[in-house]
C-alpha cells in the first residue's frame, strides 16, 4: 500500500511580511525553518522511495531540511508544474493593502476562488491545469510501482493535488486551507485512489 506524503514548505519571508509571493523566490525565516525540521520529525521512521518539489528556494529548502532531520537520502525531482500559483500584478504587494484598495471580498476571491484569477495571475483552476497532468504521470506513475513518494511544495500546488484525491468540489476548494509544515500522508491503492490519511501536526 503505497504512502503520499504531502508537506507545504515552511514560513518563507513574504508570508510573514503577508505580501503575495506566488513565484517570487524568497527564502524561509527562522520559524520556517524550524516548521520543517519539525515536519522531518514527525515523518522520522517512514519510508520514502523518491522526492519531488518545486523550482523555488522554500520549497527546495524545506525538503533540504526535512530529509536532514529525518535522516532521508532520496532521489530529488525538482519541476515547476509543483510551483506556487502566479499572482501576476499582485506579486510582492501587501495583503491588507490590497485588502484596503480593492475590498475584502475581491481579494479573497482571488486568493481562495477556483476560477477567478488576480490581474495577470493565475487561478487555482490554472495552477491544477499544470500540477494535476505532472501529479498524474510523475507522482502516481510512481505510486502505481509500488514507490513511498514524499512531495514539498505549496499552499495551492498541494491543494490542487488534495482536491483530486479527496474529491473536493470546486465550491468548497476556497474553504481547504494548508498549514504551513505539517505533513499529510496518504495511504493510496496503487492505482492513486485515497485509502485513508493522516495529519501529522
Amino acid at each position: 500500500m503505497p504512502t503520499l506524503a504531502l508537506v507545504r514548505h515552511g514560513q518563507s519571508l513574504w508570508n510573514l511580511e503577508n505580501r503575495f509571493t506566488g513565484w517570487v523566490d524568497v527564502p524561509l525565516t527562522e520559524l520556517g525553518r524550524a516548521e520543517a525540521r519539525k515536519a522531518g520529525e514527525r515523518l522520522r521512521g517512514t519510508a520514502f522511495d523518491v522526492a519531488y518539489t518545486s523550482r523555488l528556494t522554500r520549497a527546495e529548502e524545506t525538503l533540504t531540511l526535512i530529509q536532514e532531520t529525518a535522516g532521508l537520502q532520496l532521489p530529488v525531482i525538482r519541476d515547476e508544474a509543483l510551483n506556487e500559483r502566479h499572482y501576476g500584478d499582485l506579486q510582492g504587494l501587501n495583503k491588507a493593502d490590497t485588502a484596503a484598495k480593492y475590498g475584502d471580498e475581491q481579494v479573497h476571491i482571488w486568493r481562495r476562488s477556483f476560477a477567478t484569477p488576480p490581474p495577470n495571475g493565475e487561478a487555482l483552476k490554472d495552477t491544477a491545469a499544470r500540477t494535476l497532468p505532472f501529479f498524474e504521470r510523475a507522482i502516481l506513475g510512481d505510486i502505481r510501482q509500488g514507490k513511498d513518494v514524499l512531495v514539498v511544495a505549496h499552499g495551492n500546488s498541494n491543494r490542487a493535488i488534495v482536491m483530486q484525491l479527496e474529491d473536493v468540489p470546486e465550491d468548497e476548494i476556497p474553504g481547504v486551507e494548508l498549514a504551513t509544515g505539517v505533513p499529510l500522508v496518504y495511504e493510496l491503492s496503487e492505482d492513486g485512489a485515497m485509502l485513508g490519511k493522516t495529519i501529522l501536526e
